[in-house]
């Protein structure tokens, strides 16, 4: 089982433990999710994936969303993964080792190659993290490699300022297949994150012309890039030279570009595509009597929080407790058992279940209903600028119900008027949000790429993160988020990250709402579908029925 590959933005409602958990519709198996009519299969057999039109190209540095995540994690493959239970395993590395968590030695298994025939060495690891840590490449994703000493001589903290040089000094190569990696300070959980898609290698030919590389990929991983029709599909085929355990068991995949879940849900039912990601709130109702067996309803690590424009005028002096008040008008028993049909549980914190460190029950009252103590809070705190508040989502990712139940609970308790902000699609949403063009919330949804919490509060909170939508910056947090990553283990850097979030409730910086599930199914034509840590499906080891 692929484990999770991807730190993303979720783009729709309706989408891992880590621990396998059932899935399907039809009894407590532990194989529910996989079609019990199994038949002869053709190897070499195409199926077809719902998914949305990517933000980006397809460069590994500069994907963070779930419409683009899916392909590039079919392209390309990193030095680890993890299993199931959240256990490290070596893919084109042979060893990452370290005696003090500062110094990193990679071993590369010697025989992995590019689509384009040539080898993957030391070299591609170094030159491809240099070149997406580098400012003047523009790359989603560089601040990941934060860690590595030389990172600010690429990537100056001041945007104004020209990079010293090239190549960040913490990486050196030792020989073809062997280079190390020397951090700022020692980071207990930093094989974890080698995981994610920006850690990924690039081919030679990558720097002829990375802005053409990034439509026609190149990479070393299970699938071969075809061809990308923008806004209708993307196809990949099967690497038959790819030398990873996990090999396809089939001939490609055709990436269906879909604007509303609800079209993909008919197409799905018409036998028109194969593997939905998701189901709209729409037909959850109906979904598992329509599928049967084919009908899938499995847990996964990742949060759908409401996120905050710390950047606008409303509230960027705005006192947490207005914040806290507004969280304790939303209603989250009643909209996940009615709108979202029960599938989703109520979140109680900000990190997500099945990671390590996660707490219950940690933001205490602020995510349990209460009207009266939500208005109290939000006079308290000097009340709502404007005492009105949109929410900013993507229409093509059945949000709408959710976020107009959540805008009526808060009108009703509170009297703060409350709309959605409609985006045409997940692209249009995440570019309002990367051009600060959000208006006051915004829809947000973040799924593990490494399962350790510090994912969740690092990742999200820290000035300057990558995935920090909402600009919110705070020193003495960050203070303790580089305290908690200096710690002398794992065990311990998680028990300081437990406790940054205990203080979260403080700050706000996101509303919590409530944990993802995989809400999905699949065609009569595929079989052996079943979906990863990351809620994706796991492509590799779908089955076409002859």
């Amino acid at each position: 089982m692929r484990g999770a590959k991807s730190a993303k933005w979720v783009a729709g409602a309706a989408i891992i433990a880590l621990a396998a958990t059932a899935c399907g519709g039809g009894n407590d198996d532990a194989d529910k999710g996989k079609s019990s009519a199994k038949g002869a299969v053709n190897a070499d057999g195409i199926f077809s994936v719902e998914v949305g039109e990517p933000q980006n190209p397809l460069q590994p540095a500069n994907t963070m969303e779930s419409n683009g995540s899916i392909v590039t994690d079919a392209i390309f493959s990193q030095l680890v993964d993890y299993d199931p239970s959240g256990k490290l395993q070596m893919i084109n590395a042979e060893s990452v080792e370290t005696s003090d968590s500062k110094l990193w030695t990679v071993k590369l298994k010697k025989d992995w190659k590019f689509h384009d025939g040539t080898p993957v060495t030391a070299e591609s690891y170094i030159k491809a993290w240099n070149w997406a840590a580098n400012v003047k490449n523009n790359q989603t994703n560089a601040s990941w490699f934060g860690d590595i000493k030389g990172f600010e001589d690429v990537h100056p903290a001041d945007a104004k300022a020209k990079p010293k040089g090239d190549a960040m000094s913490g990486l050196k190569k030792v020989d073809d297949y062997t280079f190390t990696i020397e951090l700022n300070a020692p980071l207990p959980y930093f094989s974890y994150k080698l995981g994610y898609t920006v850690f990924s290698p690039l081919p030679e030919s990558f720097y002829a012309d990375p802005k053409a590389a990034g439509e026609k990929p190149v990479g070393n991983g299970a699938y071969k890039f075809v061809s990308w029709d923008h806004k209708k599909q993307i196809k990949v085929v099967r690497n038959d030279d790819y030398k990873g355990s996990d090999k396809a068991k089939n001939g490609g995949v055709v990436f269906k570009n879909y604007t509303t879940l609800e079209t993909a849900y008919e197409d799905l039912k018409s036998g028109n595509v194969d593997v939905l990601r998701q189901i709209a709130p729409k037909d959850l109702p109906v979904y598992r009597s329509d599928l049967g067996d084919r009908a899938v309803d499995k847990a996964y690590s990742a949060i759908q929080t409401i996120g905050v424009a710390m950047y606008t005028k409303q509230w960027k002096n705005t006192d947490p407790k207005v914040l806290q008040g507004l969280s304790m008008a939303i209603d989250r028993d009643t909209i996940t058992k009615t709108v979202l049909q029960g599938t989703r549980e109520p979140a109680t914190g900000w990190v997500a279940q099945g990671v390590l460190g996660y707490q219950k029950d940690v933001a205490g009252d602020v995510t349990k209903y209460d009207p009266a103590k939500a208005k109290a809070l939000i006079k308290e705190g000097g009340g709502v600028p404007g005492n009105k508040i949109f929410i900013q989502y993507n229409a093509d990712g059945g949000h709408k119900e959710w976020v107009e139940a959540v805008c009526n609970s808060i009108t009703q308790a509170t009297g703060v008027a409350c709309a959605g902000d409609s985006k045409a699609d997940f692209q249009a949403d995440l570019n309002a949000r990367d051009a600060k063009q959000v208006k006051s919330f915004y829809r947000s949804g973040w799924v593990l790429d490494y399962p350790v919490n510090a994912n969740f509060i690092s990742d999200l909170f820290r000035t300057g993160a990558a995935g920090n939508n909402g600009f919110f910056s705070n020193k003495a947090l960050d203070a303790k988020i580089k305290a908690a990553d200096s710690a002398a283990s794992l065990d311990e850097s998680v028990k300081g990250y437990q406790q940054i979030e205990k203080e979260l409730v403080n700050y706000m910086p996101t509303i919590p709402l409530w944990y993802y599930k995989v809400n999905a199914g699949y065609s009569e034509k595929v079989q052996n579908v079943d979906y990863a840590q990351d809620g994706d499906p796991i492509l590799t080891q779908i089955e076409v029925k002859k």
